[in-house]
């Protein structure tokens, strides 16, 4: 084994609902052999379901290296971890209680894994929601059930397409229940997490962040809804008195259409689809799902399990293998943004000397590979 081959970024992925798009996002992925020079993965799953995948949409490209551990996971193969052993009946683009129960294996087990250092960041795959709830998971979704997991209090769903980064205040709630949720000290926690997993994931100096208002034209300074006066402009105050960069309230309909959110690092919206529906219109092929605020790295694909497809070698790789990229960027930034707290000048100095040290894969990104 050569030293590149150990400093490679070992990425825990989990295989989600088997009965969806999982495995074959996963494999279409890992079929370039030009990841296996960026990365070592190690899939959580079932080699069997993953064989019954290949044979099934005709996937031969990739053979899977069944391991019983990370540890020994072999950085030239695409490696596979057994999480259950039993046989189990597999029900493509069917809701099924196994599958809800074995994807929380598959997390489970990649969870306990990077605690102990043996992955460097997690890519999950897509879950469905309803049928992975059980007595030991008990949230709307990854985001946070991660959260809970890593003791994180305040974190942040962010949508990341190429230099569109959006967030949201509130997350998998009513509708009924948005308003009474929006509170200045939840406006300024948000903030405070985008702006430095702008800073500290994504490498840049002084974000600009935008946040959207939560009614009608931002309100009409009051005539539609007090939120902007009494409780969002505040907070954007607040922010800036803490040195963060945030601007607005911006009516969400007028902020998208005019492509202002161009001219912006990070958006704030107030609720869930405010911010998801501008950001899959514009932004969903190469779509990742980030979790800001988390001391791993943890990335998913913008969809779900996309049970209407699956089986049927229609499902396209291109946000799995886009959450595959910007795990390994925030990985890196992170790295480098360590040392230039550790010894400022220096870090600097390194990089100014040798400007390849800059790991992002822009280049693979839009060359669509």
């Amino acid at each position: 084994m050569n030293k590149q081959s150990q400093n490679l970024i070992k990425i825990g992925i989990t295989h989600g609902d088997f009965n969806g798009i999982g495995y074959e996002i996963i494999i279409k992925t890992l079929a370039d052999k030009r990841t296996l020079e960026m990365f070592t993965p190690v899939v959580y799953g079932s080699s069997k379901i993953a064989s019954y995948y290949r044979k099934a949409l005709d996937l031969s490209d990739v053979n899977f290296n069944l391991v019983k551990k990370a540890d020994f996971a072999n950085p030239k193969r695409v490696n596979i971890i057994n999480c259950f052993n039993d046989e189990v009946k597999i029900e493509v683009g069917k809701l099924s209680p196994v599958a809800g129960e074995l994807a929380f294996l598959a997390l489970e087990r990649a969870i306990e894994d990077i605690n102990w250092g043996k992955l460097d960041v997690l890519v999950t795959g897509p879950i469905n929601k309803s049928n992975i709830q059980s007595e030991n998971f008990q949230f709307a979704g990854h985001t946070d059930y991660l959260a809970s997991k890593f003791n994180t209090e305040n974190y942040l769903m962010l949508m990341v397409s190429g230099d569109m980064r959006v967030g949201m205040l509130t997350g998998h709630i009513p509708v009924k229940d948005i308003a009474a949720k929006i509170t200045k000290e939840l406006i300024l926690n948000k903030v405070r997490v985008m702006n430095q997993s702008l800073k500290k994931d994504f490498g840049i100096r002084k974000p600009k962040i935008a946040m959207l208002g939560l009614n009608p034209h931002a309100g009409d300074n009051g005539l539609i809804g007090a939120e902007e006066t009494e409780i969002i402009h505040p907070a954007i105050e607040m922010a800036n008195e803490q040195d963060i960069l945030t601007f607005g309230p911006y009516p969400a309909d007028g902020f998208f259409a005019s492509s202002n959110f161009r001219n912006f690092d990070g958006i704030l919206a107030m609720y869930h689809d405010q911010g998801m529906l501008p950001f899959k219109t514009l932004g969903f092929e190469n779509g990742v799902n980030f979790t800001a605020g988390l001391p791993i790295v943890r990335t998913s694909p913008a969809h779900g399990t996309a049970f209407a497809i699956a089986g049927k070698n229609m499902a396209s790789p291109d946000s799995f293998r886009q959450a595959v990229y910007l795990a390994i960027d925030i990985y890196n930034n992170r790295m480098e943004y360590e040392e230039l707290i550790k010894n400022p000048l220096e870090a600097q100095e390194e990089k100014q000397q040798d400007p390849s040290r800059d790991h992002r894969h822009n280049g693979q990104q839009n060359s669509g590979q």
